[in-house]
């Protein structure tokens, strides 16, 4: 199938084009995984653990899910606040 039939079949949103991908070879874009390190003072490690078991996560998993919302809140901040000084002039 060329790409000017894929984007037909696409676009008629008939028939499910997912079987016609190559998935082998798909990547999430700034998705790529980097191993790090982090020290931790062991109150920290406790408390980690204990919120993790009360949700029914991992320890990785609360840690990545709490710095993408603190992220992701900074950078709505930061939207906020320069829209706010775009108004002011």
């Amino acid at each position: 199938m060329n790409a000017e039939e894929f984007e037909e079949k696409f676009d008629a949103d008939q028939e499910d084009v997912v079987d016609d991908l190559d998935l082998s070879t798909a990547r999430r874009v700034n998705q790529e995984q980097k191993r790090i390190n982090v020290d931790f003072p062991s109150w920290v490690l406790e408390a980690l653990d204990r919120e993790a078991a009360r949700i029914g996560v991992t320890r990785q998993s609360i840690i990545k899910v709490w710095l993408v919302e603190r992220l992701e809140a900074g950078v709505a901040t930061k939207a906020r606040n320069d829209g706010e000084a775009g108004d002011a002039h």
